[in-house]
């Protein structure tokens, strides 16, 4: 059955009451449910917090304006959606939020700009969410990264951010992929499940909050089909980018 198929039927045969039942607070809940206790990020007055990795966080925003806390540099995704909400609760804090992501960025690619765009902003709390493009580009477009490859270009990353900014507050992001839309099938697995874990590992070895995105989205498409929340599985919907920021603001205190 076809994309557009399903949607049609399951928009049809849903209530509105069953389409409410659980709403995004219940399901991020769910997904931050695994997680160990405790492990977040406490916002503090002055923090500068980057967000930063591929074409997720990227969300098409404007690049040649570096002003924080601007709609169109933060980009229209989940990191719009989850600054807007810290600079909501926070008006007394003075934060200033940035987004750096770009599109098709792997771990190297980040590397290579590193020093431009993170460590000379200085960021007290970096949010990083990159991975998918270390796997997925093995199949599409001729990378020969391995799951060697991203940890221990992603342990470097992080050894030197640490280097460089000794109190960084770290956030990492799990990749995730929805099955069945568009661009992911069975050739993804079950390799691309070792990127995730290998993210989750790192962010127990540096003592970062770590961001369940794969368990929200797996409980999500129980609530709508999966063509809601991600357009081809990899980006989300607006829907999903706002899925992805309330599990996002789980990991700030």
């Amino acid at each position: 059955m076809n994309q557009s198929n399903t949607r049609r039927g399951f928009l049809k045969t849903a209530s509105l009451g069953t389409l409410a039942a659980v709403s995004i607070p219940q399901i991020v809940s769910a997904a931050m449910a695994a997680e160990p206790k405790g492990k977040k990020v406490t916002i503090e007055k002055g923090d500068i917090i980057l967000f930063q990795g591929d074409s997720i966080t990227d969300s098409g925003r404007n690049k040649t304006n570096n002003t924080p806390n601007l709609a169109s540099p933060l980009g229209n995704g989940y990191a719009l959606m989850a600054a807007g909400e810290l600079l909501l609760k926070h008006p007394d804090k003075d934060l200033k939020i940035f987004n750096k992501g770009i599109s098709g960025n792997k771990v190297y690619q980040l590397a290579e700009r590193w020093d431009a765009d993170a460590l000379d902003i200085k960021p007290t709390v970096l949010s990083i969410h990159i991975g998918v493009n270390d796997f997925w580009h093995t199949l599409t477009s001729g990378y020969k990264g391995t799951i060697e490859t991203y940890i221990a270009d992603y342990k470097k990353l992080l050894d030197r951010t640490k280097a460089a900014l000794p109190g960084v507050k770290l956030i990492l992001c799990e990749p995730f992929a929805v099955m069945g839309v568009r661009s992911v099938d069975e050739k993804w697995y079950p390799t691309f499940n070792l990127f995730r874990q290998a993210a989750r590992d790192m962010a127990d070895q540096y003592n970062a909050p770590f961001v369940p995105y794969q368990a929200a989205f797996d409980k999500a498409i129980k609530q709508a089909p999966p063509i809601y929340w991600t357009g081809d599985g990899v980006h989300p919907s607006v829907a999903g980018a706002a899925l992805m920021a309330q599990t996002w603001l789980e990991a700030v205190k």
